[in-house]
């Protein structure tokens, strides 16, 4: 009696277990920070990835139509998936492209736009990563749209396709 009881328990306790993996397996894990489109970006500085100068955000979103914000870093394998379309995107002399180096040593940054190209019109660094997490970012790569009134008109978690590379340049050509 005592064995077919502990078999009873076994079996309840087995499928409890697979039953709370199962809901949780099917379950979206996707964190998305606090809504940032419409919003206001506020003026952020930090030192320039190959001058060394602090820079202001300011004094280039103002003087920009648009200007593309991508926080990226080189050992990040999407960031580097996504390179092609930021070259693409900074033919368009219509956008102001800065880029964000997130928690990275300058130098493999550096080396790395130096092998592939650099898009960017402005770099800035973020070597502990509060500018990206302000901005209200919580990975790489992440891209916005950002309007000369400084707010946030488009956002782009993760790694830019073709497709949001068409849809940029619809936004930016309007």
């Amino acid at each position: 009696m005592k064995k077919n009881i502990t078999y009873i328990l076994i079996f309840f306790l087995s499928f409890f277990i697979i039953f709370i993996l199962y809901k949780s397996l099917n379950k979206e894990n996707v964190y998305i920070p606090e809504k940032v489109l419409n919003e206001k970006i506020s003026n952020f500085s930090s030192k320039d990835l190959f001058t060394e100068n602090i820079i202001n955000s300011e004094d280039f979103i103002l003087k920009n139509k648009y200007s593309l914000i991508n926080i990226w870093a080189s050992w990040c394998l999407p960031c580097r998936a996504e390179h092609e379309i930021l070259m693409e995107i900074s033919k368009d002399d219509s956008i102001f492209l800065i880029g964000i180096n997130y928690k990275e040593r300058s130098v493999n940054a550096k080396s790395f736009l130096h092998k592939v190209g650099d898009p960017f019109d402005i770099i800035f660094t973020d070597k502990d990563g509060t500018l990206s997490i302000n901005l209200g970012a919580f990975g790489v790569p992440e891209t916005y749209i950002v309007n000369s009134d400084q707010e946030i008109i488009k956002r782009y978690i993760g790694t830019l396709s073709k497709k949001q590379f068409q849809e940029i340049k619809k936004i930016i050509n309007k």
